[in-house]
């Protein structure tokens, strides 16, 4: 089943009310339809900058991309779960991931667990949370898991509403891009355990691209990206799934193609791409 595009901007940058207010007034402008905040040191607290965001604008939907589930207490997160729904009008999304930078952990003063028990805090944290709100009669908002590795990939094929990919892995601190085959078969692995789990419709697949260049020079745009990814071509750099790079209409017919091959139909761009996709917006609207 081929579902809509949906189109969301995650917010990386601080600043002023004022600064803030705008800059989301713009994302409702260029057609975004969700506008998310992530969950990093450094960044805007996620909960605050959701409300006031929803307070600036009308139509988009707001959310968490992705709460660092080490970060938070199940019951401590039901409260400010229940709090940003109600003062959002029911616009928020929630999105849970493991955590994965070690240093913030520390500067936190937070264990960083191994992989496997930062998974399974997550899994406790889905189930306590859907404790929490149930017990105070709140609905969860649409639950958002984001990760790659087949115990994430299992997490959500029986919990969300949304799986979200990274286009990437990462394996000893260090992060591995997906090349397309690679992103085929962890899109294939998350259908498997999707129909393991008895689920009655699929999940909405969400792909966060990590750069958006708008250029008729694409081998120009994507050079310095290449030492990334030393083994692969430069075409197959250029077919990356996180990847946007081209003129609007070429980047439109490639992600039309990526859903029809992954199933990708909720895509995140950076804040620094928010204007540079706004065209891709345009012109995939609809579809």
């Amino acid at each position: 089943m081929t579902l809509p595009f949906r189109f969301a901007v995650n917010m990386l940058r601080p600043g002023t009310g004022e600064e803030w207010r705008e800059r989301c007034r713009r994302a409702e402008e260029l057609g975004y339809d969700v506008i998310l905040v992530p969950d990093h040191l450094g960044m805007p607290a996620p909960f605050p900058a959701l409300v006031a965001a929803a307070e600036a604008t009308t139509r988009p939907r707001v959310g968490t991309f992705v709460l660092n589930a080490g970060f938070w207490n199940p019951t401590l997160l039901g409260r400010e779960v229940t709090t940003t729904d109600a003062l959002t009008g029911g616009r928020l999304e929630l999105g849970l991931g493991t955590g994965y930078v070690r240093e913030e952990h520390e500067r936190a003063g937070i264990e960083f667990l191994p992989p496997g028990a930062r998974v399974d805090h997550l899994r406790r944290t889905v189930e306590e949370l859907d404790r929490v709100l149930a017990a105070g009669g709140s609905p969860r908002p649409p639950l958002l898991i984001g990760g790659n590795g087949d115990r994430v990939l299992r997490l959500a094929a029986r919990h969300a509403d949304v799986m979200a990919f990274a286009g990437g892995r990462t394996e000893g601190g260090r992060v591995t891009v997906l090349a397309p085959k690679e992103m085929d078969e962890r899109v294939a692995a998350y259908r498997r355990f999707e129909k393991e789990a008895g689920r009655a419709a699929p999940a909405e697949l969400n792909l966060l691209l990590q750069r958006v260049v708008v250029t008729d020079d694409r081998a120009a745009a994507t050079a310095d990206f290449r030492p990334y990814v030393p083994h692969l071509s430069e075409e197959e750099v250029r077919e990356l799934p996180l990847l946007a790079v081209g003129g609007v209409r070429e980047i439109a017919d490639r992600l039309r193609e990526r859903r029809e091959r992954y199933g990708f139909s909720y895509l995140t761009v950076l804040d620094d791409a928010m204007e540079a996709f706004g065209p891709v917006i345009e012109e995939l609207r609809g579809n």
